[in-house]
Protein backbone atom coordinates (compact mmCIF):
# COMPACT_ATOMS: atom_id res chain seq x y z
CA UNK A 1 0.00 0.00 0.00
CA UNK A 2 1.55 3.34 -1.01
CA UNK A 3 1.54 6.47 1.15
CA UNK A 4 -1.41 8.03 -0.71
CA UNK A 5 -3.56 4.98 0.02
CA UNK A 6 -2.39 4.95 3.63
CA UNK A 7 -3.42 8.59 4.00
CA UNK A 8 -6.81 7.96 2.37
CA UNK A 9 -7.44 5.10 4.79
CA UNK A 10 -6.25 7.20 7.73
CA UNK A 11 -8.52 10.12 6.80
CA UNK A 12 -11.50 7.81 6.32
CA UNK A 13 -10.87 6.17 9.70
CA UNK A 14 -10.46 9.46 11.58
CA UNK A 15 -13.38 11.17 9.83
CA UNK A 16 -15.53 8.45 11.39
CA UNK A 17 -13.72 8.11 14.73
CA UNK A 18 -12.56 11.63 15.64
CA UNK A 19 -14.31 12.80 18.80
CA UNK A 20 -13.75 16.51 18.15
CA UNK A 21 -16.75 18.61 19.28
CA UNK A 22 -16.27 20.84 16.21
CA UNK A 23 -17.73 18.04 14.09
CA UNK A 24 -21.16 19.18 15.24
CA UNK A 25 -20.83 22.66 13.73
CA UNK A 26 -18.47 22.10 10.77
CA UNK A 27 -19.67 21.19 7.27
CA UNK A 28 -17.08 18.43 6.91
CA UNK A 29 -13.62 17.28 7.97
CA UNK A 30 -10.68 18.96 6.27
CA UNK A 31 -7.84 16.43 6.15
CA UNK A 32 -4.35 17.24 4.90
CA UNK A 33 -3.68 17.62 1.20
CA UNK A 34 -0.67 17.38 -1.10
CA UNK A 35 2.25 15.08 -1.87
CA UNK A 36 2.32 12.04 0.41
CA UNK A 37 6.06 11.73 -0.35
CA UNK A 38 6.79 15.40 0.44
CA UNK A 39 9.99 16.51 2.17
CA UNK A 40 8.09 19.42 3.73
CA UNK A 41 4.86 19.38 5.72
CA UNK A 42 3.16 22.67 6.55
CA UNK A 43 0.94 22.63 9.62
CA UNK A 44 -1.63 25.37 10.12
CA UNK A 45 -4.16 25.95 12.85
CA UNK A 46 -7.68 25.02 11.68
CA UNK A 47 -9.84 25.23 8.56
CA UNK A 48 -11.61 28.51 7.80
CA UNK A 49 -14.84 29.11 5.89
CA UNK A 50 -13.48 28.34 2.38
CA UNK A 51 -11.74 25.19 3.65
CA UNK A 52 -14.90 24.02 5.43
CA UNK A 53 -16.85 24.37 2.17
CA UNK A 54 -14.23 22.80 -0.15
CA UNK A 55 -12.84 20.17 2.24
CA UNK A 56 -9.20 21.18 1.51
CA UNK A 57 -6.75 23.12 3.69
CA UNK A 58 -5.52 26.62 2.79
CA UNK A 59 -7.81 27.38 -0.16
CA UNK A 60 -8.96 30.83 1.02
CA UNK A 61 -7.08 34.14 1.03
CA UNK A 62 -4.33 32.83 3.38
CA UNK A 63 -3.92 29.85 1.05
CA UNK A 64 -3.44 32.13 -1.96
CA UNK A 65 -0.70 33.97 -0.08
CA UNK A 66 0.87 30.62 0.87
CA UNK A 67 0.88 29.62 -2.83
CA UNK A 68 2.55 32.96 -3.64
CA UNK A 69 5.27 32.30 -1.07
CA UNK A 70 5.82 28.74 -2.31
CA UNK A 71 6.39 30.21 -5.77
CA UNK A 72 9.11 32.46 -4.26
CA UNK A 73 11.16 29.33 -3.54
CA UNK A 74 10.17 27.51 -6.75
CA UNK A 75 7.78 25.11 -5.10
CA UNK A 76 4.24 24.23 -6.08
CA UNK A 77 1.50 23.30 -3.68
CA UNK A 78 1.42 19.78 -5.20
CA UNK A 79 5.05 19.24 -4.08
CA UNK A 80 4.42 19.79 -0.37
CA UNK A 81 1.87 18.50 2.12
CA UNK A 82 -0.42 20.93 3.96
CA UNK A 83 -2.50 20.09 7.01
CA UNK A 84 -3.88 21.61 10.23
CA UNK A 85 -3.71 20.69 13.91
CA UNK A 86 -7.51 20.74 14.02
CA UNK A 87 -9.44 19.14 11.15
CA UNK A 88 -12.78 20.94 11.61
CA UNK A 89 -13.62 24.63 11.35
CA UNK A 90 -14.16 26.37 14.69
CA UNK A 91 -17.34 28.53 14.67
CA UNK A 92 -16.65 32.06 13.36
CA UNK A 93 -12.99 31.09 12.88
CA UNK A 94 -12.30 31.41 16.61
CA UNK A 95 -9.08 29.86 17.99
CA UNK A 96 -9.32 26.11 18.53
CA UNK A 97 -9.73 25.11 22.19
CA UNK A 98 -7.18 22.83 23.92
CA UNK A 99 -9.66 19.92 23.97
CA UNK A 100 -10.33 20.34 20.22
CA UNK A 101 -6.59 20.24 19.52
CA UNK A 102 -6.27 17.17 21.74
CA UNK A 103 -9.15 15.40 19.94
CA UNK A 104 -7.42 15.82 16.55
CA UNK A 105 -3.83 15.24 17.75
CA UNK A 106 -3.58 11.50 16.96
CA UNK A 107 -4.90 12.13 13.44
CA UNK A 108 -2.12 14.69 12.87
CA UNK A 109 0.59 12.48 14.37
CA UNK A 110 -0.45 9.53 12.19
CA UNK A 111 -0.38 11.79 9.09
CA UNK A 112 3.18 12.83 9.96
CA UNK A 113 4.20 9.24 10.59
CA UNK A 114 3.03 8.15 7.11
CA UNK A 115 4.61 11.09 5.25
CA UNK A 116 7.82 11.11 7.28
CA UNK A 117 8.96 14.57 6.07
CA UNK A 118 12.45 16.01 6.46
CA UNK A 119 11.06 19.31 7.74
CA UNK A 120 7.86 20.40 9.47
CA UNK A 121 6.92 24.06 9.03
CA UNK A 122 4.51 25.59 11.51
CA UNK A 123 2.16 28.24 10.14
CA UNK A 124 1.36 30.31 13.20
CA UNK A 125 1.61 30.04 16.96
CA UNK A 126 -1.14 27.45 17.46
CA UNK A 127 0.65 24.90 15.28
CA UNK A 128 4.00 25.66 16.92
CA UNK A 129 2.64 25.62 20.49
CA UNK A 130 1.08 22.22 19.81
CA UNK A 131 4.68 20.90 19.78
CA UNK A 132 6.62 23.66 21.57
CA UNK A 133 4.19 25.04 24.18
CA UNK A 134 6.67 27.41 25.84
CA UNK A 135 7.85 29.21 22.70
CA UNK A 136 6.64 32.57 21.45
CA UNK A 137 6.15 32.87 17.68
CA UNK A 138 7.56 36.42 17.71
CA UNK A 139 10.87 35.04 19.00
CA UNK A 140 10.97 31.68 17.20
CA UNK A 141 9.78 32.59 13.66
CA UNK A 142 12.36 32.03 10.93
CA UNK A 143 14.61 29.88 13.15
CA UNK A 144 15.28 26.16 12.80
CA UNK A 145 14.18 24.24 15.89
CA UNK A 146 15.70 20.83 16.50
CA UNK A 147 14.01 18.47 18.93
CA UNK A 148 13.29 14.74 18.70
CA UNK A 149 9.72 13.62 19.44
CA UNK A 150 8.78 10.06 20.24
CA UNK A 151 6.20 9.52 17.48
CA UNK A 152 7.58 11.80 14.73
CA UNK A 153 10.39 10.78 12.39
CA UNK A 154 11.76 14.29 11.83
CA UNK A 155 13.33 16.42 14.53
CA UNK A 156 13.51 19.57 12.37
CA UNK A 157 10.88 22.29 12.74
CA UNK A 158 10.64 25.78 11.27
CA UNK A 159 8.04 28.21 12.67
CA UNK A 160 6.55 30.98 10.54
CA UNK A 161 3.84 33.52 11.19
CA UNK A 162 0.49 32.36 9.86
CA UNK A 163 -0.16 33.67 6.32
CA UNK A 164 -3.45 35.14 7.59
CA UNK A 165 -1.43 37.47 9.85
CA UNK A 166 -0.07 39.16 6.71
CA UNK A 167 -3.61 39.73 5.47
CA UNK A 168 -4.48 41.69 8.62
CA UNK A 169 -1.12 43.43 8.99
CA UNK A 170 0.67 44.42 5.79
CA UNK A 171 4.04 44.80 7.54
CA UNK A 172 3.99 41.05 8.26
CA UNK A 173 4.06 40.24 4.53
CA UNK A 174 7.75 41.07 4.19
CA UNK A 175 8.68 39.26 7.41
CA UNK A 176 6.89 36.16 6.19
CA UNK A 177 8.48 36.34 2.75
CA UNK A 178 11.98 36.77 4.23
CA UNK A 179 11.45 33.81 6.56
CA UNK A 180 10.04 31.76 3.70
CA UNK A 181 13.12 32.40 1.57
CA UNK A 182 15.20 30.66 4.25
CA UNK A 183 13.45 27.31 3.64
CA UNK A 184 15.79 26.05 0.83
CA UNK A 185 18.82 26.84 3.05
CA UNK A 186 17.19 25.09 5.99
CA UNK A 187 16.63 21.97 3.83
CA UNK A 188 20.29 22.02 2.76
CA UNK A 189 21.33 22.32 6.39
CA UNK A 190 19.16 19.30 7.29
CA UNK A 191 20.65 17.27 4.42
CA UNK A 192 24.16 18.16 5.65
CA UNK A 193 23.21 16.84 9.06
CA UNK A 194 22.16 13.61 7.36
CA UNK A 195 18.45 13.67 8.16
Amino acid sequence: MNKNQQLQNLNKKWTEECQCELKKTATQAVPGDGDAEADIVFIGEAPGRSEDIQGRPFVGAAGKFLDEMLALINLKREEVYITNIVKYRPPNNRDPLPEEKAACREWLLEELKIISPKLIIFLGRHAMNNFFPALSISQAHGKLLIKPFKNISTKYFFPLYHPAAALYDGSMREVLKEDFKKIPKVLKEIEKRGA
